[in-house]
């Protein structure tokens, strides 16, 4: 013990050190594929090693092969923060071990979990008498959704498998993880249609209720419509109500991605993201995006409790689940349950949802002005609106200029930006989310881009 007490300390300040100046390194590593391989021998060792050994070859060899996604410059895709008590929660998760598979094999992990789930419904403005719990990611949040409303559609897959006339409805801007999810559950993705959207990335209601229309009268089964509060590529928000209008038609589970988004609606001013979304069947976020949590976790509620639980439920003789309190395993594929909710309730209580708020929507406003000042050059264009804290935009031209804009900003490693494609255009993403990133780094950021636009002329 006295090994992993001097390591123990050695090892936060390390943490301390990285966490107060990570632009030390470079945001992107300048490894090839294999480097990292290649270096580590191609066996274990028959006998132990000490710490000082393995940490020594933690800094050689890994640490330079990482990319530093709690790097300020770090804009790419969903910028991440892993905040210090999430960290440090970590460490207690790791060290107790728990597992939260039934409530007997832990009961204060499945009951803060519980209680997590309550205070985060209440501060979203969703009902707090929704059932809730916590996966990996929120692909498999979105799978357990699809699982749960295919249960719903026709109650007699439970035992006999799949038929292969029902149908899921996503978004063309939708992640794909609800595609993902109905190949895993046998829909097949000739089964999944993805619903055109507007001139504003939104998914189109009329489309989705001409779309269901069509399915019904070609003998299928429309079985659940997934909508999106920020989508990947643009963070477009889905006209929630509308579509809620229609699944309560069509008595069709409706379920919200709201993976990156949802945490912005902690600032009053932006609860309207969340309209609506109080009548879905279920919804998902996830904390390790915007939420200063470190990955993974992902938060699902639903409010057909029993249908999730239908879905999943099987008894297992060596466990005694006859206590009255909740089994986690009974709502989803793990039997295995981490004690994710430790590191979200030190998060929450350590920063309140009020300084949450404000670290949001000062990281919105900063956003915001890049956003302008990006507008105002009339050597850029915007390609989709600015509602929260993702910047879609290109240099007039084409594609291979755009590319070569992108390339150019990522391999000098000082940023790191992301692409996607719109319209059929090339696109440039810039995602602010992490606590380093200030207003500071956005300038030198533009700066970056306003040169490297110059020279790419």
């Amino acid at each position: 013990m006295e090994d992993f007490r001097e390591w123990g300390h050695k090892l936060i300040d390390w943490v301390a050190d990285y966490l107060a100046h990570p632009e030390r390194y470079p945001v992107l590593p300048a490894v090839r594929p294999n480097d990292i391989l290649n270096a580590l021998p191609p066996t274990g060792p028959e006998r132990g090693e000490s710490m000082e050994t393995i940490f020594r070859d933690f800094e050689r060899i890994i640490l330079p092969g990482i990319t530093h996604w709690n790097h300020p410059n770090f804009l790419a895709y969903f910028a991440i923060t892993s905040s210090p008590p999430s960290i440090l929660a970590e460490l207690l998760i790791a060290a107790l071990n728990a597992n939260a598979m039934i409530w007997q094999s832990s009961p204060a992990a499945t009951e803060l979990e519980l209680a997590v789930i309550r205070w985060l419904l209440d501060w979203f403005g969703l009902p707090t008498d929704w059932f809730g719990t916590t996966f990996d990611t929120a692909s498999t949040s979105t799978l357990h959704a699809i699982a749960a409303a295919r249960v719903r559609a026709c109650p007699e897959l439970r035992d006999q498998g799949a038929p292969s006339n029902l149908i899921v409805y996503v978004s063309e801007q939708a992640h794909n993880s609800g595609e993902k999810g109905a190949m895993a559950l046998g829909f097949g993705r000739n089964h999944v249609r993805r619903i055109a959207t507007d001139a504003e990335f939104r998914m189109r209601p009329d489309l989705l209720a001409e779309t269901i229309r069509q399915d019904r009268a070609n003998g299928l089964v429309p079985c659940c419509i997934i909508a999106t509060v920020g989508t990947t590529s643009t963070t477009s928000i889905d006209p929630v109500p509308a579509i809620a209008d229609i699944a309560a038609r069509e008595n069709v589970w409706l379920h919200i991605d709201a993976s990156y988004a949802a945490p912005a609606a902690l600032a009053p001013e932006f609860r309207w993201i969340l309209a609506g979304c109080e009548r879905a069947d279920s919804f998902v976020f996830n904390p390790h995006k915007w939420l200063l949590t470190s990955i993974e976790c992902s938060v699902f509620f639903s409010r057909d409790r029993v249908s999730l639980r239908r879905a999943f439920s099987l008894g297992a003789e060596f466990l005694d689940t006859r206590d009255a309190g909740v089994n986690f395993m009974d709502y989803g594929i793990p039997l295995g349950h981490r004690f994710r909710a430790l590191k979200l309730w030190f998060v929450l209580r350590y920063y309140g949802r009020e300084g949450i708020a404000r670290i949001i929507r000062e990281q919105i406003a900063m956003t915001r002005e890049l956003h302008d000042r990006i507008a105002a050059d009339p050597r850029f264009e915007i390609c989709a609106p600015c509602h929260l804290s993702v910047i879609c935009f290109r240099m007039k031209g084409s594609d291979e200029r755009n590319r070569a804009l992108l390339e150019s900003i990522n391999k000098r490693a000082e940023f790191f930006l992301s692409s996607t494609t719109l319209h059929g255009r090339f696109v440039i993403r810039i995602a602010v989310g992490n606590m380093a990133t200030t207003r500071e780094t956005l300038e030198n950021l533009w700066l970056r881009l306003s040169e490297s636009a110059s020279v790419n002329i």
